[in-house]
């Protein structure tokens, strides 16, 4: 198993997502970096996220979320 480009982008956006509280979100700024942009736009289409600039995270993004969380913690130590 090896991770893309795409995915590592995907990572690195739902990372950003605040995990203590299911209503807060985040908000991507036409200025933002264009990697981060078109991520948004594929995780909104994967249904992962409820807005393709951001917004919330679905409960398929939640569940990703806490998977993300265990594997960079694992990584990081």
């Amino acid at each position: 198993m090896q991770f893309n480009q795409t995915m590592i982008e995907e990572f690195t956006l739902l990372a950003k997502f605040p995990r203590d509280s299911k209503m807060q979100g985040i908000k991507l700024h036409s200025d933002a970096e264009p990697s981060l942009l078109s991520a948004a736009q594929r995780l909104f289409e994967k249904g992962i996220i409820d807005s393709p600039d951001g917004g919330y995270l679905t409960d398929l993004g939640l569940d990703l979320i806490e998977h993300i969380t265990v594997i960079h913690s694992a990584l990081q130590s």
